[in-house]
Parts: structure tokens; C-alpha cells; sequence
């Protein structure tokens, strides 16, 4: 599926600000399974210094320096990406998921690369109750993809979709304790589940490309950015992708832009600021266009 995506952030401080540097993941990634053909960014007002880079984990970055005093900055993207589902390894996902933890045993050549997915990050610990939620489905022998499928689903029934439970510096302790939260607070559980048993998991900052309701229009701009995260396969090097806010594996609706540890890593815009000013508002609008063949 072929879609237009646009990003635009816009942040507005009751005075002036002088001096702002920051940083933002908004490429979209090149994979098997996923093609961008095109891509801006453009920031108003104009940064006096731009870099662009690959971070540790491949994804694209980019990081600017505003020195004009300003009281409104907005950084809009634009992306044309065509994406198809990711087909997996049936060996793979069949082998027994104490087989798959890269700290714990031979699991092959590509084990060293895995590895710090299976520990513990700044925004998900291993806390005892994640550990004990994901035994349930981590039974003793259990086929790897069934095992986080299962996880996947329980988390989607038993947690709610609530807005307001969570904030975004919320911990995995937090979204246990309320079971509820979005989709950044169950992907972070699903990875503390999941790694508290020695499996290798990684957080995955993107898009889903949402659908109307019947009869009615798109409303553009009504999208947001999603998260989800990916399992390790290593039988075959894959990642299975997995969508815990709702209950499916990720397909050709997902765009996927940056992924690491957690949250922390991929954060869309994240900055720093001087300036006096006491208030400041924040504006994201997304959408993402599904464009005719």
C-alpha cells in the first residue's frame, strides 16, 4: 500500500525563546518491506544549523540549532512510502521460546546483535509483576510466535485504551498498577514481559494508517503516531512485529520510523530551550493518506 504521510509539530511559548536545539526521527526507514521514495522536513523558522545522521540503531536523525528568537516553531514532514506486509519464517516462529534468549544459550550468529534488546532499558524495567503477567503466556515449550501472540492478546483485553491514565514519563509500574494506558505504555509493557524471561524485543515508533467509519470521510489530520513492538526470531534474524493496542501483527497499515530500546530512543521531536517563558502549548497534527494505484 502506497501512502502520504505528514508529520507537523508546532510549539508556541508565551516569550520569546533564544537559543533551541533539538532533535527529531521523522524518516521513515528503508526495509524489505517498506520503500520511501521521498522525504522532507521543513522548519519555520529556518534552524541556523542542521545535521543529518544514522543513529546507533540505523534509524535516521536529524539535529538542529535555532538561534533566531522565536515564539512559535513548527516541524512539518512529509514522507511518500509504499509498504507491504512482512512475511515470516514458519521454522522460526514455531521454535520454542526458551530457545530464543540470546543471554541464555547459542541462539546463532546474529545473537550479539540482539542481545541488549533482551535487557533492561531506562523506560522499561523488569518489575516483578511484568514478569509474572508474561509467564502466563510463556509456558514451558510453547511455539515462540504463539507465545507473543498470546501476550499480545491478553494485553489487549485486559488493559483499556485511556488517554488520561498515563503520561508519557509514566513507567511500566504505573500502566500494571492502572492497566490502562496508550499504545506507548503497552508496548513498554509487552517488552518488560517479554525480556523479564530473557527474550529479545524492541520498541517501534510509527504510524498506522487508520480507517474511516463506514459512510463517512476522512478527516485529515484526525492520525496520530503509533507504537508497537518486534519480537526476535532467531532462527531466521527476523523481528515479528506485534500491535498490543490492537490485537494484531503489524501488516502493510504500518509505517514504520524509527525503532530502539523504548520511547526514549525514537521520541518523534525532543529538544531543549532558553528562555523565560513560563507557558507553552504544543500542537501535533498527522495524517496519513492511503493514495489509489
Amino acid at each position: 500500500m502506497k501512502y502520504v504521510l505528514s508529520h507537523s509539530t508546532e510549539y508556541r511559548y508565551d516569550k520569546q525563546v533564544r537559543n533551541s536545539l533539538g532533535v527529531h526521527h521523522l524518516r521513515p526507514r528503508s526495509l524489505p518491506w517498506q520503500d520511501v521514495a521521498s522525504h522532507t522536513v521543513v522548519l519555520d523558522p529556518v534552524p541556523s544549523d542542521t545535521t543529518r545522521d544514522v543513529d546507533y540503531y540505523g534509524n535516521a536523525v536529524t539535529y538542529y540549532h535555532l538561534l533566531e528568537p522565536h515564539t512559535r516553531l513548527e516541524i512539518a514532514a512529509t514522507s511518500e512510502v509504499t509498504v507491504t506486509a512482512p512475511v515470516y519464517d514458519q521454522t522460526a516462529l514455531a521454535m520454542p521460546w526458551e530457545s530464543a534468549r540470546p543471554l541464555l544459550g547459542d541462539t546463532g550468529p546474529h545473537g550479539w546483535s540482539a542481545t541488549e534488546f533482551a535487557l533492561e532499558s531506562p523506560r522499561v524495567k523488569h518489575t516483578p509483576e511484568a514478569a509474572e503477567y508474561g509467564a502466563v503466556s510463556l509456558t514451558p515449550g510453547r511455539a515462540l510466535g504463539e507465545a507473543a501472540t498470546d501476550l499480545m492478546q491478553r494485553i489487549y483485553r485486559d488493559f483499556d485504551y485511556d488517554t488520561k491514565a498515563t503520561t508519557v514519563t509514566s513507567t511500566v509500574a504505573d500502566a500494571m498498577r492502572k492497566r490502562a494506558g496508550v499504545c506507548q505504555d503497552f508496548a513498554h509493557v509487552a517488552l518488560a514481559c517479554l525480556r523479564s524471561h530473557g527474550l529479545a524485543a524492541r520498541y517501534v515508533s510509527g504510524y498506522l494508517a487508520t480507517q474511516p467509519p463506514p459512510g463517512k470521510e476522512r478527516v485529515f489530520g484526525a492520525d496520530a503516531s503509533h507504537a508497537w513492538l518486534a519480537v526476535w526470531l532467531p532462527a531466521s534474524n527476523e523481528w515479528l512485529a506485534i500491535d498490543p493496542t490492537n490485537n494484531q501483527w503489524a501488516n502493510d497499515r504500518y509505517i514504520t520510523v524509527a525503532w530502539g530500546r523504548d520511547y526514549g530512543d525514537v521520541a518523534p521531536v525532543r529538544g531543549i530551550i532558553w528562555s523565560k517563558a513560563k507557558r507553552s502549548t504544543l500542537k501535533v497534527s498527522v495524517d496519513v493518506a492511503p493514495v489509489e494505484a
